[in-house]
């Protein structure tokens, strides 16, 4: 059988030229960069190395790059890192409503601490919207913190706009861009941002390395303690091979964004006009002015987005569901209920994310494929009425 995989916003594979800068860390260059001898010595120099690549990409300086074990980890450090360390000056953080759990949850852990959250709602262009991320602003407003990209809908969001309006009234400012760096230009000083998450594996890299990057003077105190690595900022032995794979990743990421973009852009509207042309009642959540070049989310009226995608996993089509399946239910997507996408459309959407081995052929055989599965599962639907495919 032929298998496509669409699901990159989920993980991507690892290049081959990552594999092969990470191998000889592994086996041969493998002290503790920590340790003082040569063994860790030539392990230092070589992280050291990948931070300064990884910074340049980034317009950052090279000691305002910490590296974590992912996305996550590095959101949670801002957020309650954040918090801890400014306490004494506010209790109010502004984040948007369609923000990863990875924010949201660590938000709703504070405000069970008397932390006070803001969660700006998006505009009718699918985008937060800077006047309103303003008016949230208080006295004790400590922290913004909106995504760059959605991972749901791709929404690419004004966070030059956000942050100066942050930097005028002294709030340092965080965007989770993990969904963007490696993808799209993400440069620190052009986005007015002081703090950013990102994560290796959503670009080619290895998986459980991620970076922070804190800008100098940003005051946070560290998630994990017990010992004196990055600079006191981020506890734990650092994973060499997998920073060395970070920083080939972003290397090859520098290169193929010259001309990526703009074939996976035409890939993405060929499946959206496809999807929307040939199978009635569909609709585009998010955008199509500001979106990420490899992001399409769409809804099927009268099926279940689990049921469309267990049906293209058993016919090699790879890509991922809006809705999440918790304690026997299917729950609408926060991100689509954030949206105001009904109901009955928010459990029907399906997220194809492509990348770089996504081509013209896996494209044609979603369009080939997909329709079809529609029509079955709205066969055997109890709920859809074919009426309701007329616009």
């Amino acid at each position: 059988m032929e298998r496509g995989y669409l699901d990159h916003a989920a993980t991507t594979p690892v290049a081959p030229a990552v594999l092969e800068a990470m191998l000889p860390y592994f086996g041969q260059i493998y002290g503790n960069p920590g340790s003082a001898h040569s063994w860790g010595g030539e392990a230092r120099r070589a992280v050291e190395e990948a931070r300064g690549s990884i910074a340049a990409f980034l317009g950052a300086a090279i000691n305002e790059i910490v590296f974590t074990s992912g996305g996550t980890e590095s959101n949670n450090t801002v957020i309650k890192g954040i918090a801890e360390s400014n306490k004494a000056r506010g209790n109010h953080i502004i984040t948007s409503a369609i923000e990863h759990h990875a924010i949201l949850n660590p938000c709703h852990t504070l405000e069970r601490k008397g932390f006070e959250v803001t969660y700006i709602p998006v505009n009718n262009d699918w985008l937060v919207s800077p006047k309103d991320v303003e008016a949230a602003i208080t006295a004790k407003t400590i922290l913004i913190s909106i995504m760059h990209a959605n991972n749901e809908i791709g929404v690419i969001e004004p966070l030059a706009k956000i942050g100066a309006i942050a930097r005028q009234h002294g709030i340092p400012f965080h965007t989770d861009a993990v969904q963007t760096f490696g993808h799209i230009p993400v440069n620190v000083a052009d986005i007015e941002v002081d703090l950013l998450s990102a994560s290796a594996h959503k670009l080619y890299g290895p998986k459980g390395v991620g970076l922070l990057y804190i800008h100098q003077g940003i005051k946070i105190s560290p998630l994990l303690e017990g010992g004196e690595q990055e600079a006191k900022r981020r506890s734990s032995t650092l994973n060499v091979s997998g920073i060395i794979g970070f920083a080939k990743a972003t290397e090859l990421a520098a290169d193929t964004m010259k001309t990526e973009p703009e074939r996976i852009s035409a890939l993405r509207d060929k499946l959206i006009d496809g999807l929307l042309g040939k199978i009635k009642d569909t609709h585009l959540n998010g955008t199509r002015s500001s979106r990420l070049p490899n992001n399409i989310n769409i809804s099927f009226g009268g099926v279940e987005g689990e049921a469309l995608l267990l049906s293209l996993d058993a016919q090699g089509i790879a890509c991922s569901t809006g809705s999440a399946c918790t304690s026997a239910k299917l729950e609408t997507s926060h991100v689509l209920k954030a949206l105001a996408i009904p109901h009955h459309l928010g459990n029907s959407s399906l997220r194809f994310s492509l990348g770089k081995a996504t081509n013209d052929k896996d494209i044609e055989r979603v369009l080939a494929v997909l329709p079809g599965v529609v029509d079955r599962l709205r066969t055997i639907s109890p709920f859809y009425q074919p009426a309701e495919r007329e616009d």
